[in-house]
């Protein structure tokens, strides 16, 4: 089977942290942001480029909701996969739909809806020219400060070398497979695909991302991320 780019959106969450009291009323990928719920723009950015094949969403197995949210958009399907964790999301993604190892798995957040165009076009033209997994992330422009055990500042960090990571990111579907079940056995947290792939040894290149591919994680996230979309 030749080598397939496909696009894997975890979205078994609730999103907790984007509500005003702690607790959400229905998942943040589901609120509307100019009409049309968070995950429909996530998933539809996506499809901006036709070497991705398919959009493979991984939603809890009680959700009824997303494959209506989704129906109008082509080279799209649900599973409801779902696990406790976003890495066991991706991984039940991974392992219980038709990846080949060789299969190029984009793995991007349901709350990224304004992840623009020519930054996928950009993590697509790197990854598949030099034949290495990577990640779009942005470089570091504030300070950054390390806090001691008192919440005072320890000291500040070189941001030099310190990047902000997005997603989509961008490994061959066998090895991250491989590498978040590794990761699992081990206890290590996996915090994005990348770690996991550290944690085996890779080093993932990083691919400059933008600062309209934003992760809404607050609640004042909506109105800001709204007010371009």
């Amino acid at each position: 089977m030749p080598e397939r780019v496909i696009a894997l959106v975890p979205a078994a969450g609730i999103g907790a942290r984007a509500s005003t009291n702690g607790t959400s009323v229905e998942p943040k990928q589901y609120r509307v942001l100019a009409g049309k719920p968070m995950l429909w723009h996530s998933v539809n950015a996506l499809l901006a480029d036709p070497r991705v094949k398919e959009v493979r969403v991984i939603v809890a197995p009680t959700d009824q909701r997303a494959t209506d949210i989704l129906s109008d958009l082509p080279r799209t399907r649900c599973y409801p996969f779902g696990g406790e964790q976003r890495s066991d999301t991706v991984f039940n993604g991974l392992s219980r739909t038709d990846f080949a190892p060789n299969d190029w798995v984009l793995v991007h957040d349901a709350a990224r809806p304004g992840l623009p165009a020519d930054a996928l076009t950009r993590l697509l033209d790197a990854c598949l020219s030099r034949n290495v997994g990577g990640l779009l992330a942005m470089p570091m422009a504030d300070t950054v400060k390390l806090e001691d055990d008192q919440q005072c500042v320890e000291r500040t960090l070189d941001r030099k070398h310190l990047w902000l990571a997005q997603t989509p990111q961008m490994f061959r579907a066998g090895e991250l497979q491989s590498a978040l079940k590794q990761a699992a056995f081990a206890g290590f947290v996996v915090t994005d695909e990348a770690s996991a792939m550290e944690f085996v040894g890779y080093k993932p290149l990083l691919v400059p991302g933008s600062g309209r591919n934003a992760k809404i994680t607050w609640p004042e996230d909506f109105d800001w991320v709204q007010s371009w979309l």
